[in-house]
């Protein structure tokens, strides 16, 4: 599989298929495809796995596409302003995703439920208790929203983030929450009661632009014209 990522603030993944190839998309996840692609609807392992799908944020079941009779092209788009990127999942190369952020995988990746261990990493981190985890083998695509920068730990090495702008984290790290220091701090500075702490080893994405700000921001307009 060969592909190309087009576009900025409304980026689609282009897939290039040799015959026989597929690819996994949620459902509605195809933009276009050329003619000989051919689609299969399954739950991708059982109603459990599908169930624990849809509490991360996709669709109960899952969309196979195979390039039949020769070489196959087909296009996912991503569904709010932002960036797509790419992950190389393997042995040891497990990553953790936002909720709803997987976008479409080779056939070898398994998506997956993945639950905050910690209490209060899912009550207040802005990420949730429920997240998504990819392993297997194979390339996966997830969209973000805003652009993206990407930090790498070294093993201890922390990061504290805002609510919402973790995107992704190497299976690696380590995810806990940590109390703004100060009352002053909590009651006037603005940036809320909690941070998300990640440490290392590992790499983590960073989303510029959390859907949950842009939501706050729109906000008041829509009151002022309601």
């Amino acid at each position: 599989m060969r592909y190309e990522i087009k576009g900025e603030t409304l980026p689609v993944v282009i897939c290039h298929l040799e015959a026989g190839e597929t690819m996994i998309t949620e459902g509605g996840g195809m933009a276009w495809m050329s003619p000989n692609m051919q689609m299969e609807t399954t739950s991708g392992g059982g109603l459990g796995k599908a169930f624990g799908r849809m509490l991360s944020g996709d669709t109960l079941f899952l969309n196979r596409y195979t390039a039949r009779g020769g070489n196959g092209m087909i296009a996912f788009a991503s569904g709010f302003p932002g960036s797509v990127k790419p992950f190389t999942v393997g042995r040891g190369q497990e990553y953790i995703l936002q909720k709803s952020a997987f976008l479409a995988s080779e056939s070898g990746v398994d998506l997956d439920i993945h639950l905050q261990k910690r209490f209060s990493s899912g009550l207040f981190g802005g990420e949730g208790f429920i997240m998504q985890r990819v392993s297997g083998n194979g390339v996966v695509f997830a969209e973000f929203d805003g652009h993206v920068v990407e930090y790498e730990l070294q093993a201890g090495q922390q990061i504290v983030i805002d609510t919402g702008h973790l995107a992704a984290m190497s299976a690696s790290c380590t995810m806990e929450i940590q109390t703004v220091p100060g009352l002053k701090n909590k009651l006037l500075g603005g940036e809320g009661l909690f941070n998300t702490v990640v440490s290392g080893p590992g790499n983590v994405w960073l989303q510029t632009m959390p859907i949950s700000n842009v939501a706050k921001s729109i906000q008041p307009f829509i009151q002022s014209s309601n």
